[in-house]
């Protein structure tokens, strides 16, 4: 009974540390540390369970998939800092012509595009915001189903594949998975990796989308267009210059993950290689300025030099790094180790003269960048958002450490096992904490917390690509719901004053709902989310 005081006592310290504007990784390790001295002036609490601190901390750091994280979010700002989002909007905007209907599916389609090679919610709904906005009202679209599909479209990044939400989520799953199958009796489970739920969550991902736009589609279905669009026709040409660049990169990220081809740290390697050639080949050129009816118009990356010579070379590079990944997949290429003997064959020699090209490609587009002021001001930004994810993680271990050091995973065990029903009553209970935490704590918080505590139980009994998908369909839900919604905080600030908060509260409840009924379809049909990895991995 103590040790249950003392965790109410540790719960509404971290929630009014969270609430006082305190950065919530200063909360979250603070708070448990001065909540644990006074408990010990008490002795409620041993300081010894302190001391486990640097080791888990030095895991931490140790943990290869975490590399990832860095990794994307570097892509993820360089994809941003290079306007591929915005020109590739304007150009499909252009294609679908200027009607209401047709140009908020145009913003739906491309924003999960930016969603599977991005990820960073705030860039993308800033992005949308400032570039479809202006355009979707010009033609029509009410003010409502504007701002309600760009604060859930916006949010896409969380569950559609590669996301960072889904890689730190596997690693998580991992360890409780194997924690729950030890208690189990199971000392030797099946390994969960981050290629097992970006597969599981396709499948969830796209059905989510495609609700969007039937709801979309049906809502503006008999909404006339206010203007007619003027712009000029665009060639298949141009289409695929925009376009094509950017699903061919999801394609050797996700793909090479999903053919078994590359870990998510270096398919994250193959990605930032991938961007760095699509921001150097934009450097030099603009944008077109009225390519989207009413889209303003977006400053250029001009170097002062001629574009043509670049994208020869970003185009050389870009086809060695393929060339290097079919010889990888045909098994070519591959230096014969044996006895202390090299041997170089045809195929070595052609892989290494490859090698030499895609470096050199890379270090010219990384030369070119920075001369721009694009590579130095992407990788401070990128440092400043990994820093604070790798904070959040250390800080949450800390937190982690005195909740059980105050017994809270004995009682978390207590109270999950004492729910009427099965699994699935679990399940559906820790949904609705995650749910109700997600009001006031960010998506990694929330998974460095939660499922340490809850998994080793869970998991026992649930599928861990299913439980993970559930999770991670329930963290995006979080970041629309009204009031404290961080997507809404993020359109709110490029939002028109003529748009009221209220507006953007009501327009985003039919998208919250429709997310509901994804997590609730997901949960009542398990195949939904195991299936692909089933098919793809055994």
């Amino acid at each position: 009974m103590v040790e249950h005081i003392w965790l109410i006592i540790l719960g509404l310290s971290l929630l009014g540390g969270i609430l006082s504007g305190v950065p919530v990784m200063l909360a979250l390790s603070g708070v448990p540390v001065l909540v644990a001295f006074l408990a010990a002036g008490f002795g409620a609490f041993d300081l010894s369970f302190l001391q486990a601190y640097p080791q888990r901390a030095y895991g931490v750091m140790q943990n290869s998939l975490l590399l990832a994280v860095p990794l994307f979010v570097l892509m993820g700002v360089l994809l941003e800092r290079s306007q591929v989002a915005e020109r590739t909007l304007m150009q499909v905007g252009r294609l679908l012509g200027g009607s209401p209907r047709a140009l908020a599916l145009s913003v739906l389609l491309i924003s999960t595009l930016i969603a599977a090679s991005t990820g960073i919610i705030g860039a993308t709904i800033v992005m949308l915001g400032m570039i479809s906005l202006p355009a979707m009202r010009r033609v029509g679209v009410p003010d409502g189903t504007a701002s309600g599909l760009i604060c859930a479209a916006g949010t896409l990044g969380q569950i559609i594949p590669p996301s960072i939400v889904l890689i730190l989520l596997g690693d998580q799953v991992s360890n409780a998975y194997l924690d729950a199958q030890q208690r189990a009796g199971n000392f030797a489970p099946d390994a969960v990796t981050v290629g097992d739920l970006f597969a599981g969550a396709l499948l969830p991902g796209l059905v989510l989308v495609g609700l969007y736009g039937i709801y979309v589609s049906i809502r503006l279905a008999r909404t006339p267009a206010l203007v007619k669009d003027k712009t000029p026709d665009i060639s298949i040409w141009d289409l695929a210059r925009e376009v094509l660049p950017p699903i061919l990169l999801i394609l050797a990220v996700l793909g090479s993950i999903l053919a078994g081809v590359a870990t998510p740290t270096e398919a994250a390697a193959i990605g930032v290689a991938g961007t760095l050639l699509i921001t150097a080949s934009r450097v030099g050129s603009a944008p077109d300025k009225e390519a989207l009816p009413g889209a303003p118009s977006q400053p250029a990356l001009d170097l002062g030099h001629a574009p043509g010579w670049l994208r020869h070379v970003t185009t050389v590079t870009a086809l060695a790094g393929f060339a290097l990944v079919v010889l990888r997949l045909t098994g070519v290429g591959r230096v014969n180790l044996s006895a202390a003997d090299l041997t170089m064959g045809a195929g070595s020699m052609l892989a290494l003269g490859l090698t030499v090209v895609l470096v050199l490609g890379l270090i010219v587009a990384v030369l070119v960048l920075t001369q721009a002021g694009v590579f130095g001001a992407a990788l401070g930004q990128a440092a400043r958002v990994s820093g604070m994810i790798f904070g959040i993680i250390l800080a949450a271990s800390m937190l982690s450490l005195v909740f059980r050091g105050f017994g809270g995973d004995v009682w978390v065990h207590e109270l999950l096992t004492g729910l009427p029903g099965d699994h699935r009553t679990m399940l559906l209970f820790t949904l609705l904490v995650i749910f109700a935490m997600g009001f006031v704590l960010e998506f990694v918080e929330i998974v460095f917390i939660v499922i340490p505590l809850v998994g080793p139980i869970l998991l026992q009994d649930v599928d861990p690509v299913w439980f993970a998908v559930l999770v991670a369909l329930n963290l995006q839900t979080s970041f629309l719901t009204p009031p404290f919604g961080f997507a809404l905080f993020y359109y709110r600030s490029t939002a028109p004053a003529d748009i009221s908060t209220g507006t953007i509260y009501r327009a985003v409840i039919p998208f919250v709902l429709i997310q509901v009924v994804t997590l609730g379809v997901v949960f009542l049909w398990p195949p939904l989310a195991t299936w692909l990895p089933n098919v793809l991995f055994g």
